[in-house]
């Protein structure tokens, strides 16, 4: 596995989902080194950067109105991060497999 992701991106998109208040989303990670997925979460200030984020292979987003995916997205966007949409909003990617092709999340789609 190959890092995508380093603690200044993550917290760039923490603080971009942080800043978004009510339209902030839910997340869930996964972690690279044991597997382990956590529990859904909504705390991007404190809760996000717990233990860091040198194992988090992705985080998935979650979105629950086109208003949140949208805004979500236009901040996505602007902080410029690998990953790709699901059905239920978005995955930012911290890891990928060597010699696997990476998207980065962009609104232009």
């Amino acid at each position: 596995m190959q890092p995508l992701m380093n603690d200044t991106k993550w917290d760039e998109l923490r603080l971009a989902m942080y800043g978004l208040g009510p339209l902030s989303p839910r997340w869930r990670t996964l972690d690279v080194q044991n597997g382990h997925l956590s529990d859904w979460d909504g705390d991007w200030f404190y809760h996000f950067r717990n233990g860091g984020y040198k194992f988090i292979q992705w985080v998935e987003i979650a979105t629950e109105s086109a208003g949140q995916r949208h805004a979500v997205l236009a901040e996505l966007t602007k902080v410029h991060v690998p990953g790709k949409f699901t059905e239920a909003g978005f995955r930012v990617l911290g890891y990928a497999e060597l010699g696997v092709a990476i998207d980065y999340l962009t609104a232009d789609v």
